[in-house]
């Protein structure tokens, strides 16, 4: 069975300003990449459609969201913190990006493809319950998850965050939903300056020094994440899919390389197979260099469509 690549153009129309770290050309580089790689050719194309407030609503603020949709500039730029702005593009990018998870979600669920990668911006996982921070609006891996839960009814979700910055709008998001197993590794001391404390039993956090490497990675994964999921037995498996720990990415300092990403996504889709009838969709969070980037997603994807 193929796989879903989830993209629009519309994601490539919000930017923040000359020379931000979360820019356009972060999809180009990634949807090149599997192409030249002959990747695409396992993966049917899909147009992410417009997430509406509805489905946003099941996992932010109501109030917060309309502010959001609300807040639009009709030129330049607006500010919602020192490095998370908009421009006349941004809610329409956000809008497919949540989209882009619910449309995954439904696919998946209905057995028209095993599994989705979500080429989309602004990324998601900084996105509070009510807060916009970090390059993110809306926490697009977590409007998917609900709208699992919620609307297919699904009981037991995984989320796996392998991001160099801790997730901590999901963790917000999902604190205490039992419904909801979430795993994250991140790098300690960098933005936002939390995580090393868990906020619910139902989170698996796990903060490396700097430097740490693929070696520490994969031990936190097999001692950590992997028994916590096994015990939970996800019937789905959301990635909230970030290379910015990639040793090419000075966004972070953890030093991890393409066959940590391919290693790490193994170990997720047997998790998957075991539990979940292999059902998995992930979705671009960080990766700000766009070779190293380009590379790590494309080796995520391999695995990910079966093509290892």
């Amino acid at each position: 069975m193929l796989s879903a690549f989830i993209t629009h153009p519309d994601c490539a129309r919000h930017e923040m300003g000359p020379h931000h770290p979360e820019c356009p050309e972060r999809l180009a580089a990634i949807q090149d990449h599997l192409l030249v790689k002959g990747l695409l050719d396992y993966m049917l194309p899909h147009d992410a459609p417009l997430a509406t407030e509805e489905q946003l609503g099941r996992a932010h603020n109501v109030l917060y969201v309309k502010e959001i949709l609300a807040a639009s500039p009709a030129e330049g730029y607006h500010a919602l913190d020192p490095d998370t702005n908009m421009n006349p593009y941004t809610v329409q990018a956000a809008l497919r990006a949540a989209g882009a998870a619910i449309r995954a979600t439904d696919l998946v669920l209905a057995g028209e493809v095993a599994t989705a990668f979500c080429n989309v911006r602004p990324p998601g996982h900084h996105a509070e319950h009510a807060e916009a921070m970090g390059f993110c609006f809306f926490n697009n891996v977590a409007v998917g998850i609900r709208h699992a839960l919620d609307v297919h009814g699904l009981e037991r979700v995984a989320l796996i965050d392998f991001d160099v910055h801790h997730g901590n709008g999901s963790e917000d998001i999902f604190q205490g939903d039992d419904r909801v197993l979430m795993c994250s590794i991140f790098e300690k001391g960098l933005y936002p300056f939390n995580g090393e404390e868990a906020k619910g039993p139902n989170m698996v956090n796990v903060g490396l020094p700097s430097r740490s490497g693929g070696d520490k990675f994969r031990e936190a994964v097999s001692n950590e994440w992997l028994p916590a999921l096994h015990a939970f037995k996800p019937q789905m498996i959301f990635i909230s899919a970030g290379f910015d720990a990639h040793r090419e990415d000075d966004m972070g300092n953890l030093g991890f390389v393409e066959a940590d990403y391919a290693w790490v996504t193994q170990q997720l889709m047997a998790v998957a197979k075991e539990h979940a009838q292999g059902r998995v969709v992930s979705c671009l969070e960080g990766g700000y260099v766009m070779s190293p980037l380009a590379r790590s997603a494309a080796a995520h994807v391999k695995v990910l469509i079966g093509a290892d």
